[in-house]
């Protein structure tokens, strides 16, 4: 392939920034709606809204997550049968529409089922933003392309503890998480170019050149590499995770999964809450979501060089310890100062520490096997996400806030163990790496 002219350079990264920009744009309200729930969760304990109480709210969170679970699972397939753009556009729709059902809602059933439905929605735009993103990034740019991408999820949870506590209502909160859809959509249907390479793949070459052409950049070669693999090759794939000794290796990647999304899911829903029921205020306690928000996005900023230079079993492990002592310290009352600095370093290490992870398998993978990989380790990482919300509310249903904060440092601990595992010779195959690869938190 001949190297672009400068113009079809410059015209290639206003196009990466296109792409990038409006996927931004709805990842940020991804994390709206996500951290949305958990920001309004204390009004709608204390007002007993809808008849909720701390162990169905638990349950409700965990019907998200569970949604989540399955529209992660679904994404990819969906994503390369009908495109990268129309996934995208369609998940943000649904969890759009679906904030709307629960900002009508009349019966706790009916909420239960909106925020589901909300899952859905959510875990299939993340894998296929990711995807399209990468897809073109401008080379040599995909880590800083995707870690951009990522810090808008982490702003989404930033915002939703803002619209929180500038509503003070719930219902209101649910209908500003409904704006996605007479903005986000839009504009993806406008501008949002479709992946080259899978109109490529899919034998849409004129598609391709047409917007190839009208971009300025060069149209991938269609390959059948970049066809998805029939089911019996997906299923051969996933074998391939367990031979030669590499079953102790995907086991251990997998446990650390699990424990590193109970953490994300069950602090990102029941930190208000927690803090609330802690002696804090509800002005303060929606503060913190700010700040462990505005922690994350430091986080993904900095996780990722340590990992390329020292590796992500070592930062990894590290990273989930410094999480543990951060959860366990919210259980101690503090100066709101010191509380704030707490949280956000917290925030700073919990988010990082789960992509690590996928940085780690992603490095350690082949080039036929790298999808698979990271996708199983982040589908077994799923059933942690939707344990932690429910674990959360049973535990805030006991009455001891110090419980809870424990239990939640635990499972730090817990993804410590296992992730350093995967660092011990015994455990690493002669040839593996331990580079980073960008990969989001709550992929």
């Amino acid at each position: 392939m001949s190297s672009p002219t400068p113009a079809t350079g410059a015209r290639s990264s206003r196009l990466a920034l296109l792409v990038v920009g409006l996927c931004w744009l709805v990842v940020l309200f991804d994390g709206l709606d996500m951290f949305i729930y958990g920001s309004v969760l204390p009004h709608m304990l204390e007002t007993k809204a809808l008849g909720i109480d701390p162990g169905k709210a638990g349950d409700i969170g965990s019907y998200a997550t569970f949604g989540m679970l399955i529209g992660a699972l679904s994404s990819g397939t969906i994503s390369d049968w009908a495109g990268r753009k129309k996934t995208i556009v369609v998940s943000t729709a649904v969890f759009s529409l679906a904030s709307a059902v629960c900002a009508v809602a009349g019966t706790l059933g009916v909420f239960s089922l909106g925020r589901f439905l909300a899952g859905l929605g959510l875990g299939g735009l993340l894998p296929s933003a990711i995807t399209l993103v990468s897809e073109y990034a401008p080379r040599g740019r995909g880590a800083l392309i995707v870690g951009s991408l990522m810090t808008a999820h982490q702003a989404g949870g930033i915002v939703a503890g803002f619209v929180a506590l500038w509503t003070g209502d719930w219902r209101v909160s649910f209908w500003i998480c409904v704006i996605p859809l007479f903005v986000g959509v839009p504009l993806a249907v406008r501008y949002l170019p479709e992946s080259l390479t899978f109109l490529q793949a899919k034998g849409r070459t004129e598609e391709a050149r047409a917007l190839a052409d009208r971009y300025g950049v060069t149209a991938p070669d269609a390959t059948p590499g970049e066809k998805r693999p029939a089911g019996t090759e997906r299923w051969s794939a996933v074998a391939a995770l367990f031979r030669g000794g590499l079953w102790v290796q995907t086991l251990f990647f997998w446990m650390a999964s699990f424990g590193g999304l109970l953490l994300v899911y069950g602090v990102s829903q029941w930190l208000p809450s927690m803090m609330r029921a802690a002696g804090y205020d509800l002005g303060s306690s929606l503060g913190f979501v700010i700040v462990i928000n505005l922690g994350g996005i430091v986080g993904m900023l900095i996780g990722g060089r340590l990992t390329d230079r020292f590796g992500g079993a070592r930062i990894g492990a590290i990273w989930f310890g410094a999480t543990a002592v951060g959860v366990y310290l919210l259980s101690v009352h503090m100066p709101l100062a010191v509380t704030y600095l707490v949280v956000f370093l917290t925030g700073l290490f919990l988010f990082s520490a789960q992509a690590m992870i996928y940085a780690t398998v992603a490095a350690r993978s082949d080039d036929d096997n790298r999808a698979t990989a990271v996708g199983w380790t982040s589908g077994m990482g799923r059933f942690g996400a939707v344990f932690g919300p429910w674990l959360g509310g049973q535990l805030l249903a006991t009455g001891s806030t110090t419980t809870g904060f424990t239990v939640f440092a635990a499972a730090g601990v817990f993804s410590l163990i296992f992730i350093g595992l995967t660092g011990l010779p015994s455990v690493k195959r002669p040839t593996d790496r331990d580079a980073a690869h960008p990969v989001s938190a709550t992929g």
